[in-house]
């Protein structure tokens, strides 16, 4: 038998090979089909994405790599006082732009140190912008200096901070200097993301820069233009492609003009409200004038100021926080917002009130001894005035007469008369954020403070104190209407066409209005606490207030914060006599007695009548007055 070997294998057939050869190759081949197909199936379904399903939005990135959208603001209509002088222009500046779809993370930092800004305000302004689409540019800083302004230029290139961009920006606000009229026309900030969710922002988006407050606010959607836009071909940095070489300005596809918001004439008097404001200057109150006639607000002033112009540009929080934190509150616009007790000027309401009611009448006397007392407390006078009668009660402004007047009246006559002269609700004057004041009732503390009224807090009401409060521009308004024959016309800032009509009328009996202003005279000319005011020539009418602050008690007690102790003064004044043109109320918080402030009306008064004078004059005088004072001496 021959012998086996255990390594020994039978040779495989020339067949067998090559069936195990052509299925291995087989094999093969349908793997790479597979592939292949595969393959196929995925770039027709990227083709059809990118050429079906996503075409549009492809299209616009192809689009913004070869065109970009540079905005053009529109600059907001220009303010004007009664006269046409501008009082609130635009000045055109630039604006640094960052483009955020170009923007590298790692550039912030540096791009902040070159433009003097906190890199993290950067950061939270992009999240802010977050959700809008990247294409659109942020504004960074808005009137770089020239040392920021030439960061950007020498750092712009395509190897560096291609991100930012400069724009052209006629739109910044210029307002005037040292804070005049600034809460009468307030500011422009950009809108915040709360703000855009409020009915009165809505339809505006984020970025968008729109009034704050003031007048800038309540006429916002007339001073606002519409922005307009360029499309621009620019390089694959996203910078302009030059018209030619060595040219700066680019190639245009197409321009939408902006459309300039429209002008707003005020009737405001520059020349009144320059006098109201160095009036008051260093001191902390307002100053209001109107014309009882037909409502127009011919001055109004506000201290401690601010200046707007820190709020063209996005505010330093450093610079916000030294207005916010501020002790006497400059953002306040105390003509509207500032609700005191009146003190003394209250007491023309009260001698209307008590005439119509046949409460009294100008004959009716009461001897002052320096005081009185009533239901157990004692209440004091400034002096021993003797026994008087209305008319020189309302002249030494007599608290003893009024105490007496108050308690025959009673609260609820005296809230009703009160309510009638416009105290207790808002005039309805053209500014947002109008404060109501206070008339109180028995029905009011039962509401308020779920107490009953008592007795003698009407004698504290009856010489203006205790609950009830008044705003400067309330008690304008109040005596401007006793003083045109009980017609109140509203109060407003923006020139209209026309008179308008009157807001409300009294039925007051001539003979009684006759007598608060004779009173009024007589405050002013006859010897009384406004003698300060009197005005050679013409008929000025007025009453003086002194409102405390705190109690007596705890003035004398020394513990009293501040000049807490020290008692507000106000004068209200009008003129002339007969027909009056003009009526001014003045506050002076911290300032003692009323007298003290009687000046401040007397010289705006004074001005408005020397104004109406030199107007009055034939225009060669008047030609002629000007060529001397101008001329060398």
């Amino acid at each position: 038998m021959p012998t086996t070997d255990p390594e020994h294998r039978r040779p495989e057939t020339p067949s067998r090979l090559f069936r195990d050869d052509t299925r291995f190759a087989l094999g093969r081949i349908a793997a790479f089909q597979y592939l292949a197909v595969a393959i196929f199936l995925v770039l027709i379904t990227g083709f059809w994405k990118l050429q079906v399903q996503d075409h549009d939005e492809n299209s616009e990135a192809a689009e913004r790599n070869r065109i970009k959208t540079v905005p053009l603001p529109a600059p907001r209509g220009k303010i004007l006082d009664r006269d046409g002088r501008v009082i609130v222009d635009n000045h055109a500046t630039v604006t640094v732009m960052l483009s955020r779809d170009t923007l590298k993370p790692e550039h912030i930092d540096p791009i902040a140190a070159g433009l003097h800004l906190d890199p993290d305000d950067i950061r939270a302004r992009l999240q802010r912008f977050a959700s809008r689409p990247k294409f659109i540019s942020i504004a960074l800083k808005q009137e770089p200096t020239l040392g920021e302004l030439s960061f950007v230029e020498s750092h712009r290139d395509p190897d560096t901070f291609p991100e930012m961009e400069v724009i052209e920006d006629p739109s910044r606000r210029l307002y005037p200097r040292n804070g005049m009229a600034a809460h009468v026309i307030g500011y422009v900030g950009e809108v915040s993301e709360q703000e855009l969710n409020t009915p009165e922002f809505a339809k505006y988006t984020l970025g968008d820069r729109v009034g704050q407050s003031g007048l800038e606010r309540q006429y916002n959607d007339q001073l606002m233009g519409g922005d307009g836009q360029v499309r621009v071909v620019v390089d694959s940095l996203g910078h302009c492609r030059p018209v030619a070489p060595g040219r700066k300005d680019c190639q245009k596809l197409d321009e939408k003009p902006y459309t300039p918001g429209n002008n707003l004439q005020l009737t405001l008097d520059l020349d009144l409200q320059a006098v109201a404001e160095l009036a008051l200057e260093g001191k902390r109150g307002a100053v209001v004038a109107l014309d009882p006639r037909n409502g127009e607000v011919l001055a109004m002033v506000s201290r401690p100021t601010f200046d707007p112009n820190i709020f063209t540009t996005r505010i330093r929080t450093e610079d916000w926080k030294e207005l916010t934190n501020n002790p006497n509150n400059p953002l306040m616009n105390r003509a509207i917002q500032a609700q005191l007790a009146p003190g003394s000027t209250f007491k023309p309401i009260m001698t209307i009130a008590a005439l119509e009611t046949g409460t009294i009448d100008e004959r009716t006397t009461v001897h002052c001894a320096g005081g009185a007392t009533f239901y157990g407390a004692f209440r004091r006078c400034d002096v021993v005035h003797g026994t008087l009668d209305l008319h020189r009660a309302i002249v030494k402004s007599c608290d003893t007469y009024f105490y007496t007047v108050g308690d025959r009246l009673g609260i609820d006559k005296i809230a009703e008369y009160a309510t009638l002269a416009g105290f207790g609700s808002k005039t309805g004057v053209d500014l947002p954020d109008e404060k109501e004041g206070l008339v109180p009732s028995p029905r009011w503390k039962v509401r308020a403070m779920h107490d009953k009224w008592y007795a003698g807090e009407t004698i504290s009401v009856a010489i203006g104190q205790g609950a009830l409060t008044v705003t400067p521009i309330q008690l304008a308004y109040a005596i401007g209407g006793i003083a045109n024959g009980g017609v109140w016309f509203k109060p407003h800032l923006v020139k209209t066409a026309g008179i308008p009509d009157p807001a409300r009328r009294a039925d007051f009996r001539p003979e009684n209005l006759a007598t608060v202003i004779s009173g009024m005279y007589g405050v002013v000319n006859e010897s009384g606490t406004g003698a300060a005011a009197q005005i050679k020539g013409i008929d000025v009418c007025g009453k003086t207030g002194t409102a405390q602050r705190i109690s007596l008690e705890l003035a004398k007690s020394g513990k009293a914060a501040g000049d807490m102790a020290k008692d507000n003064g106000w004068f209200v004044g009008f003129a002339p006599r007969e027909n009056p043109e003009i009526v001014v109320v003045a506050l002076s918080e911290g300032s003692g007695w009323g007298a003290n402030v009687a000046p401040i009306v007397r010289d705006v008064i004074k001005s408005y009548f020397d104004k109406k004078a030199r107007q009055a004059q034939p225009s060669s005088l008047r030609a002629q007055q000007t060529a001397f004072f101008e001329r060398p001496h």
